[in-house]
């Protein structure tokens, strides 16, 4: 009797649930992400931004974005170039999607700062918010259609019209085999 009431309570817990099948998951994620396909490649065009002091920076911004680990994470890169060529800005992201949570993140690394987003796709493109301060954050929004991919950055105070900080209106410059491509062979 002891021993059936410890293996209900365990069950109960979860305790002897099946983990989920890692195919299944893979499956799913792979699924998820094909919302995020019309990224692939590599892109380039005029961007600004409103940098600290209120001066506006224009800038070549690149980006280049692919599938990673069978198509379950989509990684981008993107680059922002001075009239000089030097390099103004440079960021790293990886998107992914959590099938037990059913929503989309995004790690990034830019600007000496890393942080974890919550990524919303929508018919063509995504959305993304980063805190900004009390009341306040930055909003990006994109649109990816045919060769034409466009982000606009607005801060957002409680309180007042957003204001535009960034934009950038990206052509399709070709493909991309970037991450996946040129794999360490096993020999």
């Amino acid at each position: 009797m002891r021993i059936a009431a410890l293996l209900a309570s365990l069950a109960a817990l979860g305790v002897l649930a099946q983990p989920p099948d890692p195919a299944a998951l893979l499956a799913a994620q792979k699924e998820a992400m094909k919302v995020f396909s019309p990224m692939n490649g590599v892109w380039r065009g005029p961007a600004w931004t409103i940098v600290p002091g209120g001066k506006k920076l224009e800038l070549t911004q690149t980006e280049r974005a692919g599938p990673m680990l069978g198509g379950t994470l989509k990684v981008v890169e993107g680059r922002g170039y001075m009239p000089d060529g030097s390099v103004g800005f440079n960021a790293f992201g990886v998107i992914a999607y959590d099938v037990a949570a059913k929503k989309y993140t995004m790690r990034s690394w830019a600007m000496g700062r890393a942080g974890d987003f919550t990524l919303t796709p929508n018919a063509d493109g995504y959305t993304w918010e980063l805190p900004a301060g009390p009341g306040a954050v930055i909003r990006y929004t994109a649109t990816v259609k045919g060769d034409s991919f466009r982000e606009v950055g607005d801060r957002i105070v409680e309180g007042r019209e957003p204001m535009r900080i960034f934009e950038m209106d990206l052509k399709r410059v070709g493909d991309t085999s970037w991450p996946a491509g040129d794999a360490v062979p096993m020999r």
